[in-house]
């Protein structure tokens, strides 16, 4: 399934991106939490935009991200971002939700859904946000029959799969690039090992991996992985920088504020961030009224 865009699938404009990220730079992947969010994120000129996890939860459930979601609730959550941009949609799939044949159906589903790519990751069930404390993760072995069922699942050969590793905070570095390396060879067309505490081990796991296959930095707010500047992850070869929760965290301060001064001063803002008929633009009513009086 396409998602738009008269230069192939998604996924397809997705994989030739990530082969173009040498010499255009990474890919930059901001995290949508809703269909709005996606909405946004292609408005702003982004050329992907990746489905947070930890967004979803906390859209959807109004909880933090510790495995509460299932694979129905994201593989709907797809489908919606999906038909709200023409972007390629990265697809956080968490643990893929089960074993190796629970990963098999939700690549099967996700695909169907029509999303670019899907990370799959090493953690136990249930998984929780790879920027806290008190993870897991399965057998390196175990993992790797994930990612190979997930090869053998998918039908479009540009369905890009990732893996990702949060052996770090378990085993080391060491470790977690060991573990990459044995995804690599199981089937994954990136590689993500999530949240390095410092730029040496950066600058390790760029050096190692970065010229065997795409890499995925992610830059979270906050979070327990140095802000490297665009200039440094481009030197040090990342493919693909996620941004998770900026959006999200963006959206939550300025509601939150919003809703300060209506309960202070008992009405809206005095200067409001846009107009009503501004907002409806911004979602495509203008184009869904021409479609309208066509078919009228």
């Amino acid at each position: 399934m396409s998602n738009g865009g008269g230069d192939g699938t998604a996924a397809r404009r997705l994989r030739r991106r990530l082969d173009a990220a040498r010499l255009e730079g990474p890919l930059i992947a901001p995290g949508a939490y809703d269909a709005l969010s996606a909405r946004l994120i292609e408005l702003a000129g982004f050329d992907a935009v990746y489905l947070t996890g930890f967004g979803a939860a906390a859209s959807l459930l109004g909880k933090p991200d510790v495995g509460l979601l299932t694979g129905t609730d994201m593989a709907d959550q797809a489908r919606r971002l999906v038909l709200a941009t023409h972007l390629p949609l990265i697809a956080d799939a968490d643990t893929g939700y089960g074993n190796a044949l629970n990963v098999a159906h939700t690549v099967a589903v996700l695909e169907q859904a029509g999303v670019a790519a899907i990370q799959v990751e090493d953690q136990v069930s249930p998984k929780r946000c790879g920027h806290m404390s008190g993870k897991g993760v399965i057998d390196a072995d175990e993992m790797a029959g994930k990612i190979r069922a997930a090869v053998d699942t998918r039908r479009d050969p540009d369905l890009v799969l990732i893996a990702r590793t949060d052996a770090i905070a378990v085993d080391g570095v060491d470790e977690a690039i060991k573990r990459a390396r044995a995804y690599r060879e199981a089937g994954a067309d990136a590689l993500f090992i999530e949240a390095p505490t410092t730029e040496p081990d950066l600058e390790r796991i760029a050096g190692e991996l970065a010229g065997e296959m795409p890499l995925v930095f992610n830059r979270v707010d906050d979070g327990r992985t140095p802000h490297l500047s665009h200039q440094r992850m481009t030197e040090l070869g990342f493919a693909v920088v996620l941004f998770p929760v900026t959006a999200l965290f963006a959206a939550t301060s300025g509601v939150r504020a919003a809703l300060a001064g209506l309960a202070a001063a008992g009405a809206p803002p005095a200067v409001p961030p846009g107009t009503f008929d501004e907002f409806t633009a911004l979602l495509g009513l203008p184009e869904l009224r021409a479609r309208e009086d066509r078919y009228a």
